[in-house]
């Protein structure tokens, strides 16, 4: 179940991560600084920590809430989840300034990413994983995995990523496997597994 939990919440993850403000935010990042390593290592703790505080929310919710609730609860939220995942994200760059006077590269992509997930659509899904799995651990390390291959090449790639990456049908992928998720879970697939 562990390794379930992981690669799971990694795919979905990876998935919902395609075109997202962070994603975004990353490629602005690296275009601007030009130093991949400071915004890498801050978008890894930024993720730890913003994934860690959502892991445990879900994780909370899950041994204080009816098993029942839970599947109905989880599998709306993920076909909710799907539907939003159609909509694209937009990145306003007006705060670049701001992010200039904020000290090191480090401490800007920490800062930003950590703002960024705040009820993003990862965050939310980090929630809905840990109420689905037992395993905190699996859940936060796999979410975070998630968003580490999908932001690192865009730091790493820069606009020559953006340009070649086709984000609206990663959308639509991640939103079809969204309701699918949802589906199974309202109709209680793998419930005795």
């Amino acid at each position: 179940m562990i390794f379930e939990a992981f690669t799971v919440c990694t795919s979905v993850v990876a998935l919902a991560e395609m075109g997202d403000k962070t994603q975004l935010l990353s490629l602005c990042l690296a275009a601007r600084y030009r130093k991949p390593l400071p915004i890498v290592l801050g978008i890894l703790v930024a993720t730890l920590l913003n994934h860690g505080l959502a892991g445990w929310l879900g994780a909370w919710v899950a041994t204080h809430v009816p098993e029942t609730y839970l599947r109905w609860a989880l599998g709306l939220s993920f076909i909710a989840m799907a539907g939003w995942l159609l909509v694209p994200d937009r990145f306003d760059d007006a705060d670049d300034s701001l992010t200039a006077r904020r000290g090191t590269i480090f401490l800007t992509t920490l800062w930003l990413f950590f703002i960024a997930e705040i009820g993003d659509k990862t965050q939310i899904a980090t929630i809905g994983l840990a109420m689905r799995y037992d395993s905190l651990l699996a859940v936060v390390a796999g979410t975070t995995l998630g968003m580490m291959l999908a932001n690192v090449p865009a730091v790493f790639l820069g606009d020559r990523f953006a340009r070649r990456m086709p984000a609206d049908l990663m959308r639509r992928i991640a939103a079809a496997v969204f309701a699918v998720i949802g589906l199974l879970m309202l109709l209680g697939v793998g419930d005795g597994l």
